[in-house]
């Protein structure tokens, strides 16, 4: 069903809401663009966009539901997967028979409809409704799994009790591999790993102490608690992981690792699984990876301006060394899955060599290193370039072996792209020449590096303010906001010549649905362009801050840099974008 313009106009200017002239001036616009009227009054602001899904709503005769102040059951509520109903807008609200009823944002969004049908088995009723509905009802989902978690260790705690006698020294696999399987401890697993994936962390950390299992979360790289668990939980919890990863069950005294999957509605998961033994018992730590490397664009991880111009450069050569460079957990392997995913075309053949395999990806042909049977990365380079390989990945530079044949592998004809620890893009270049690669053979091959961090995104309900000199002076040296005011007005930001003493920048401001104000991550980054004045500074053996400056000079901006440009275009703070780059 269509509203046709006719229909829109005659009832907007029944609602009262807009004025007959600027509808009137609206309407000209709209021809011109070849837009529709509710479109061009939304973008002028004459008219809330819940306004006009109201309004269309009210022509086609689709009821309108308010979900704000809605308690929806969890059974309910459940029939549509949270990711689902994240991405797509759709809530399931109440069910009557056979029949379920849906509300949505876009009532024409039929293939999200159909796929709840076949889900359900339901006839779906779509009602209409607005953003703030949404948002409060995704919120239901958080609760509603913590309630249910809350529900499980209430009523699960007394049977938990039962194993405290079984967590000695000395109890055998069997028993262990009996505990393993008991059902509140296989309930309580699952759900805690579930709740994991929801909110969205990327490591689970299950600590023992004392009297107490404390679970903490890290979600958008803060640790957080989670929640605490009976003591007597700690030898059940830990055999049912060492099950699910494959390990050895009645070893306590050594290190272990291992990884397991777990499938969601939505989602594929994979869990690397580290335990290391502590005086109260074993410590597991879970890294979440979610198994979909595609799907990301440089400029949705942060990139932008001359460094996303540069990078997109480098993706077009067809030989030399590309570089990702940042410590752990700094989003390096999700750049370089990025990049891949640009060059993984039909007519060129791509091979990896990583510790692990982070995200499976199409028509890639992946490996991964065993160092305990001598799959090391050196090695698995050597076979990879017999492979007749046009691109090759690298997951770490680690050593000399494994630089020395990155670099003779980009002097042979191929694209290479790597990642290597160091604080700052320019550091990559001593740390590789330390590693004893010739500076002429690095002159030769590097094309560019990435200096990358991660941030934390702030919310939409932020606070603005300005920053004095005085104030300004203790975040950073003048210099460097003025580039980072600089790289704003050459991508036309700002308008005029602003000054910074009335720039504003934001501050989180916690709230219901973003606990401490901020929600997601992106990279601030340094992207340095090996071009002839770099090569030559590299040949005599030059300082990471004589390259830094002579790159800044020729327009790269810093980490420090493009954070603040981030935080005075309201994407993050400046709080945030200190503890990034001084951690």
């Amino acid at each position: 069903m269509h509203v046709s313009e006719s229909e829109l106009k005659d009832f907007i200017i029944d609602s009262g809401l807009v004025s007959r002239k600027d509808i009137d001036s609206a309407e000209t616009e709209a021809k011109d663009r070849k837009q529709s009227l509710g479109d061009i009054l939304v973008s002028r602001g004459a008219l809330t966009k819940d306004a006009l899904r109201r309004i269309k709503a009210y022509v086609l005769g689709i009821p309108f539901v308010n979900l704000k102040d809605r308690k929806i059951p969890l059974e309910i509520l459940s029939l549509i997967p949270e990711p689902i109903a994240r991405t797509h807008s759709i809530i399931a609200f109440k069910k009557e028979n056979d029949s379920l009823e849906v509300a949505m944002l876009d009532t024409e969004d039929l293939p999200s409809i159909d796929s709840v049908k076949k889900k359900t088995g339901l006839k779906i009723l779509a009602r209409l409704t607005d953003d703030d509905s949404v948002k409060h009802a995704l919120l239901q989902y958080q609760k509603s799994l913590k309630e249910e978690f809350g529900d499980i260790i209430g009523t699960e705690a007394g049977k938990l009790k039962l194993v405290k006698e079984a967590g000695g020294e000395d109890v055998s696999g069997e028993d262990l591999k009996k505990m393993a399987e008991d059902l509140p401890i296989v309930r309580i697993v699952d759900t805690l790993l579930r709740h994991a994936i929801s909110q969205g962390a990327s490591d689970v950390h299950i600590e023992p102490t004392e009297n107490e299992v404390l679970v903490r979360y890290r979600i958008d790289g803060i640790l957080h608690d989670a929640m605490t668990l009976p003591h007597a939980a700690a030898a059940g919890i830990t055999a049912r992981i060492k099950v699910l990863a494959s390990l050895k069950l009645d070893e306590k005294r050594l290190p272990q690792d291992g990884r397991f999957k777990m499938e969601t509605e939505a989602d594929k998961v994979s869990f690397r699984v580290s335990l290391l033994p502590t005086y109260y018992g074993e410590k597991i730590v879970m890294r979440l990876l979610r198994e979909t490397g595609e799907g990301f664009t440089l400029d949705v991880l942060g990139f932008h301006g001359e460094g996303l111009e540069r990078v997109h450069d480098a993706t077009k050569q067809t030989t030399g060394l590309i570089l990702i460079s940042g410590p752990t957990g700094s989003g390096k392997t999700t750049t370089l899955y990025t990049v891949l995913d640009i060059l993984n075309t039909p007519d060129v053949n791509i091979s990896t060599i990583e510790d692990p395999i982070e995200y499976q990806m199409k028509r890639i042909n992946q490996s991964q290193v065993a160092p305990q049977i001598g799959f090391t990365f050196a090695n698995g380079l050597r076979s990879l370039v017999r492979q007749d390989p046009d691109i090759i990945m690298v997951g770490e530079i680690r050593d000399g072996e494994t630089a020395s044949l990155a670099i003779n592998a980009a002097l042979t004809g191929h694209l290479v792209l790597s990642t290597i620890h160091t604080n700052s893009a320019a550091g990559a270049i001593p740390r590789l020449i330390d590693m004893g690669v010739e500076p002429f053979l690095l002159v030769s091959t590097l094309k560019v590096i990435v200096g990358q961090r991660l941030v934390r995104k702030l919310c939409d309900g932020k606070e603005a303010y300005t920053l004095s000199k005085e104030e300004r002076d203790k975040v950073a040296p003048p210099a460097r906001f003025d580039a980072a005011l600089a790289a704003l007005t050459e991508e036309k930001l700002v308008k005029g010549s602003p000054s910074l003493d009335k720039l504003p920048f934001y501050r989180p401001v916690p709230s219901q649905e973003c606990e401490d104000g901020y929600k997601g991550r992106l990279g601030i980054h340094e992207v340095l362009r090996v071009t002839s004045t770099i090569r030559e500074l590299m040949l005599h053996s030059a300082t990471p801050e004589q390259l830094e400056e002579q790159a800044r000079k020729e327009g790269m901006l810093t980490m420090l840099e493009d954070g603040l440009y981030k935080a005075m275009r309201g994407i993050t703070s400046i709080e945030e974008v200190l503890r990034a780059v001084t951690d």
